[in-house]
């Protein structure tokens, strides 16, 4: 449950950074995802189940403010949130190479399914200019700001396993 709760809380954290406080430090109209750190970082760490359920949480906060119909943000995090927890068995929290890589993964994906859906459905077949304009930026921003927030990421769930872990012993 106090897994859960913190998770809850980073989400919430990371859903204001990216649409209240990084909106003024855009570059280029560009904003870094954090909720998508934050689902990666989750799913690397927890599994495959708790990256599910931080990706269904951050996807439908998206939905809720942003999206013209609820579910499809849901979704694509969901899947991020998944694909980071298949890693989970070769995690070791010292090493940033692997997190950086699926979080940097993640988002073009995130931001390729989003052109797909979004745009070229509706004929809009400029990829050249939206990978040069949208996802790259994006990306490189999102893997920026992951190198200063995946530390703190990294240090509340460590704190969390040494809580959970006295807690239990209090009871053996």
């Amino acid at each position: 449950m106090r897994k859960f709760l913190v998770t809850l809380i980073m989400i919430i954290t990371c859903f204001v950074l990216q649409t209240a406080v990084f909106r003024y430090f855009a570059f280029g109209g560009t904003v870094p995802n954090c909720l998508m750190i934050i689902t990666c970082s989750s799913g690397i760490m927890r599994g495959e189940k708790h990256g599910l359920l931080a990706g269904f949480i951050a996807g439908f906060l998206v939905d809720i403010f942003f999206a013209d119909f609820i579910g499809l943000y849901a979704i694509l995090y969901m899947y991020a949130g998944f694909f980071a927890g298949l890693f989970h068995k070769i995690f070791f929290p010292e090493n940033i190479i692997l997190p950086l890589t699926l979080i940097i993964v993640g988002d073009f994906m995130y931001q390729f399914l989003c052109y797909v859906l979004m745009f070229l459905l509706r004929a809009k077949f400029d990829i050249s200019y939206y990978m040069a304009h949208q996802i790259i930026p994006e990306v490189v921003y999102t893997a920026i700001i992951a190198l200063l927030l995946y530390p703190v990421i990294l240090k509340v769930n460590t704190k969390l396993d040494d809580i959970i872990q006295r807690s239990a012993t209090k009871f053996v």
